[in-house]
């Protein structure tokens, strides 16, 4: 009786890979409801500024309490505060612990990684004011002396900038390039920490003989001028690159469909310096809330991102919800689920 109404099967839809594009702009967010904005025009998806002045409301779609989950930060300010904390967090117990002098057991050097997209990384004077911003005043408590931080500019430019901007000897400053033939560490004994600020690829061998000579003492990647679907090419660095663990990032999102948009952000923020289980989450906004709709134990390919919003949007179409319907009334002729 029911044989003559069609049948429609809603499964996990993955999206036509021919035509699904996903391509990361790094211009920086203007502001912090300043989420970057994945586009979806008919399966395709790019990254661009969002002009938006709205504040977004969190709200975690979790079995477990929200208050255990990080939230995106709402301002550019909030951003680095929260990376400052969540830095200062997991560098207290290594800057803290005396060095073993045991040799069976070799240390690990702790290798950590921030992005936070909030500047024109091509602008000295911006990028300069948010390093003395994150690290002029680390929250690291430390029993006797203070921390000192070396920061590593990617060209002697900005090292002149820099030394101009911070008034703090707790902070040096130096250009990666003077130790591509010059290894002598005695530029880098005085220092607890290495920061590695927006360097490029180009400059990932001397970055490596850097973090060997620096070593056991930790080293920071700081708004790496990569994306991270480019490390797959860097063959013998890329074990180096990934020895890094991402501490705090997040990505912006604008979801658009023919008929809808949303905006949404991928988001990982560790915190009290636990290091494991810290997992990366995929928030979109629906009814002016931001809701956790997937998250992930690595880190997210472009892949996995846009599979997730392409079944959201698909889901939530006028056209998805009619064949919804009209599956629901099937079942009810037929009797069958």
């Amino acid at each position: 009786m029911a044989s003559g109404l069609p049948r429609t099967n809603l499964q996990t839809i993955d999206p036509p890979r021919h035509v699904f594009q996903m391509q990361l702009n790094r211009t920086p967010f203007q502001s912090l409801s300043f989420f970057t904005r994945t586009k979806i025009h008919h399966s395709h998806i790019s990254l661009v500024p969002s002009k938006s002045s709205r504040t977004t409301k969190i709200v975690l779609l979790s079995t477990r309490p929200s208050i255990s989950s990080p939230t995106p930060p709402t301002s550019k300010e909030e951003a680095i505060l929260q990376a400052k904390t969540s830095l200062s967090a997991i560098l207290e117990k290594p800057l803290n612990n005396p060095k073993l002098a045991g040799k069976l057991k070799k240390l690990k050097q702790p290798r950590l990684r921030v992005e936070i997209p909030v500047v024109d990384d091509d602008s000295p004077v911006s990028l300069t004011q948010l390093a003395l911003q994150v690290f002029g005043d680390l929250p690291i408590k430390r029993k006797g002396s203070p921390v000192k931080v070396l920061i590593l500019w990617r060209n002697p430019n900005l090292t002149e900038i820099a030394n101009e901007t911070f008034d703090s000897n707790l902070v040096e400053h130096s250009d990666i390039s003077s130790y591509a033939s010059n290894y002598d560490a005695r530029d880098l004994n005085s220092a607890d920490v290495g920061v590695f600020l927006a360097p490029e690829t180009s400059q990932l061998e001397v970055m490596e003989r850097i973090s060997d000579i620096l070593y056991p003492k930790p080293v920071v990647i700081f708004n790496p001028r990569w994306g991270f679907e480019e490390e797959n090419s860097f063959q013998g660095l890329g074990g180096f690159v990934r020895s890094f663990e991402v501490v705090y990032s997040f990505m912006g999102l604008e979801v658009r469909g023919v008929l809808s948009k949303r905006k949404g952000v991928i988001f990982k923020c560790v915190r009290h310096g636990v290091l494991s289980g810290e997992k990366w989450s995929v928030l979109v906004e629906e009814e002016g809330e931001l809701k956790l709709v997937s998250s992930f134990k690595a880190r997210p390919s472009i892949t996995e991102v846009e599979t997730v919003l392409y079944n959201l949007m698909a889901i939530n179409s006028p056209i998805t919800k009619s064949a919804k319907f009209l599956k629901d009334l099937v079942s009810n002729v037929t009797g069958k689920k």
